[in-house]
């Protein structure tokens, strides 16, 4: 049969990859959990047309454990696309994503303890990394994204929402005081250093100037103090301050983008039993209904001048 279509695309790999690595240091111990996606492009077109398999590189998990770096998400999805497009020639470029779990010292009389953990809440990590060799790996160039999701915020008060738009539709009643939560979603784009090339020997170099676990701790950081002190008159104007100060606090960041979908806690009419629930515009709520859906969804992305 004719072929009627010509092949423009095509990217292979493999996703949902679990790799947990126990990193010994004499009596203390480090642990990283991962969930790990590798996508390759390259000359591979036969693959596809012809049915050859003989430019299908297996894309194993092999790096966790000979890694210098797996203890460091970015570097380690630099290795891993790194390693990648400089083994095998006719693959140019490599894409890696890594989902991190939040595993946290236990404290034992408060000292943390030398190799137990906890998971102490749903927060994850994240990596987006793309290596692109086709002008050749000592000309390689990466673009990286780090991130979070899944963390969990809630404040009982120093939250309005008031003075919007209001039309024939409009049934939300403004108050001056209510309960905010969300589950902070972000990524922010990291620039990697220009005058250090790009290369598997130079990683250890990359990652001491960029220091990512410390970029990491400051967007953390950022979003939580200010979440908690912001008056805020809008989800999306505590949105736009938090990635301002990203910006001011972490100078290798290039952009920052925030999701924050609205958990709404709707305060109960206590009237019919007597009972003032604080429903009013001042606000004051003390019983609410957690409501899963339908939520409000905010999104905004600061990029540096």
């Amino acid at each position: 049969m004719a072929e009627l279509g010509t092949l423009t695309a095509a990217r292979y790999g493999k996703d949902l990859v679990r790799v947990c690595r126990v990193v010994r240091d004499g009596d203390k111990h480090y642990v990283a959990e991962y969930t790990v996606r590798i996508m390759l492009e390259g000359e591979i077109e036969t693959s596809y047309t012809e049915a050859d398999n003989s430019c299908v590189v297996a894309t194993d998990t092999i790096l966790a454990k000979t890694s210098p770096h797996v203890l460091d998400p970015p570097t380690f999805a630099l290795h891993l696309a790194l390693h990648f497009v400089s083994k095998y020639k006719h693959i140019h470029k490599c894409f890696v994503d890594i989902i991190s779990l939040k595993w946290s010292r236990i404290e034992v009389d408060g000292k943390p303890h030398k190799w137990s953990f906890v998971r102490d809440g749903d927060e994850k990590g994240l990596v987006e990394c793309g290596v692109d060799a086709t002008g050749g790996v000592e000309n390689a160039k990466a673009t990286l994204r780090v991130g979070l999701k899944d963390l969990l915020v809630l404040k009982s008060s120093g939250s309005a929402f008031e003075k919007f738009y209001r039309d024939e539709n409009t049934t939300l009643g403004e108050v001056a005081d209510r309960m905010f939560s969300t589950s902070v979603a972000l990524w922010y784009n990291i620039a990697l250093p220009p005058n250090t090339p790009l290369s598997i020997d130079n990683l250890g170099a990359i990652a001491k100037e960029l220091d990512f676990a410390t970029i990491a701790s400051n967007v953390r950081r950022d979003v939580l103090e200010t979440f908690a002190t912001d008056e805020s008159a809008s989800v999306q104007a505590t949105q736009y301050k938090t990635l301002q100060k990203f910006l001011a606090s972490c100078p290798a960041i290039s952009s920052a983008e925030m999701s924050l979908p609205n958990k709404h806690y709707i305060p109960v009419n206590l009237s019919p039993f007597g009972l003032d629930n604080g429903l009013g515009y001042e606000g004051g709520a003390e019983v609410f209904h957690p409501v899963a859906d339908p939520s409000g969804l905010i999104t905004c992305t600061v990029t540096r001048k």
